[in-house]
């Protein structure tokens, strides 16, 4: 199975990317056969989407959307900023079309500084999906404390409660999303879905 993991912090020390690195490594280490593709945007955005020229060149798309094609799930990391999920997280969903994630599952992971990473979950599972038609999985994972967390490897003897549960908790969640890749797989390839007719969702 192949995944597509998006780390949507802008920062070039991002601690998103060090949560996202860690999501790869537990898709290629514990999941047999697993692929896992990263793509941050820490120092690496993506031009503006436009309803008029459309968002980004074909240059800079066109491997993006491969992966995007390829994939049978997407990993979807935001920081909470502001209360808020990243500008280059809805610019990156706006990019994206049917074509190349339309009916596939996702997994809305948030990082916080502290104990909040909830209004990201929201605003995610309210908007950024109505055309590109991303199934939103009903798990997700917040990393509380991220600078804190996530920093040694499985198996030390030194992790801290929390530190070990969110582990656990992030395991967890990979383990149904690949369960619902292969379930929407069936739908993907049923006949049934129609992008050209019902271009839009509503």
């Amino acid at each position: 199975m192949k995944f597509f993991i998006l780390s949507g912090s802008h920062r070039a020390e991002a601690q998103t990317l060090k949560v996202a690195k860690y999501v790869q490594s537990v898709l290629t280490r514990e999941h047999p056969g697993a692929e896992a593709h990263l793509y941050s945007l820490s120092g690496n955005p993506l031009p503006l989407w436009d309803e008029t020229t459309g968002g980004a060149p074909d240059a800079l798309w066109d491997p993006i959307s491969a992966e995007l094609q390829a994939a049978d799930a997407l990993v979807v990391l935001t920081p909470e900023w502001s209360g808020m999920a990243t500008p280059g997280v809805k610019n990156f969903l706006l990019n994206c079309t049917a074509g190349e994630i339309g009916h596939k599952p996702g997994l809305i992971v948030t990082v916080s500084a502290m104990r909040g990473g909830s209004y990201p979950v929201a605003e995610l599972r309210m908007s950024g999906y109505k055309n590109n038609r991303l199934c939103w999985i009903p798990e997700h994972v917040i990393i509380h404390h991220a600078e804190q967390n996530l920093n040694t490897p499985d198996g030390a003897t030194d992790l801290g409660k929390e530190d070990t549960l969110q582990r656990q908790r992030l395991r967890y969640a990979l383990r149904l999303l690949e369960e619902y890749g292969k379930a929407l797989k069936l739908v993907r390839t049923s006949g049934t879905v129609d992008h050209k007719t019902f271009r839009s969702g509503m």
